[in-house]
């Protein structure tokens, strides 16, 4: 990210709100073992927002996000917005690095894949570290629970990778079309075929979410 043009922070500014409301509006526990962890769906807004404008962009979108949300959360303090913004940028960012990269459809599963990894891992290793002083509980309660804060993690990434590939074509040829978005490099992959991998990927993490939550 070179520059940011007044265009460019104009749709930071549509971007940052839109992650706002869909964290006010959608707090889904996924994994009822640690219920204190819930999906919010702004991963996907932002990993859309990284695969169109990079890194870069997503990064500072994320920080800039992850800072506004206790004000209208009203409930976080600064360790949760920090754990926020290491948990969104491992997954956003790694994946918008990779898909500049591999600018086609099977590279935008392998970043979303990469991303999906660097997140699950990570946020082990930060509750591993930060959970016994945040909750006051000893090390070996929080060892107990880093295979459901792994699971969720897992499933949470399997959403937003869905969501983000079923979603991402029409948000950026509606982009392209109003020049708000660059346009597409040759050889890209249709919209059909993202919709159907982003299908299919959402639809076996709902599966997933729906038998761990014990509803099928």
């Amino acid at each position: 990210m070179k520059h940011l043009s007044t265009r460019k922070i104009a749709l930071a500014g549509m971007i940052i709100a839109l992650c706002l409301a869909v964290t006010l509006l959608i707090r889904l526990p996924l994994v009822p073992a640690v219920p204190f962890l819930k999906f919010d769906g702004k991963d996907t807004i932002l990993a859309i927002a990284g695969f169109i404008f990079g890194a870069g962009y997503s990064l500072l979108l994320t920080v800039i996000s992850s800072c506004l949300e206790p004000f209208f959360t009203g409930n976080a303090t600064w360790v949760d917005v920090v754990m926020n913004i290491v948990s969104t940028a491992s997954f956003v960012c790694t994946a918008a690095l990779l898909y500049r990269r591999w600018h086609t459809k099977a590279g935008a599963m392998k970043a979303l894949l990469a991303g999906s990894l660097c997140q699950v891992a990570v946020m082990t290793l930060w509750n591993y570290v930060v959970d016994p002083f945040y909750f006051h509980m000893p090390r070996e309660a929080v060892v107990q629970m880093l295979p459901w804060i792994a699971l969720f993690n897992v499933l949470k990434c399997g959403l937003n990778s869905g969501i983000t590939l079923f979603i991402y074509k029409p948000v950026v040829t509606a982009r392209r079309s109003r020049g708000l978005a660059p346009e597409s490099h040759p050889g890209v992959s249709s919209g059909k075929s993202y919709a159907y991998a982003g299908g299919f990927v959402l639809v076996t993490a709902v599966l997933v979410c729906l038998c761990v939550a014990g509803l099928i």
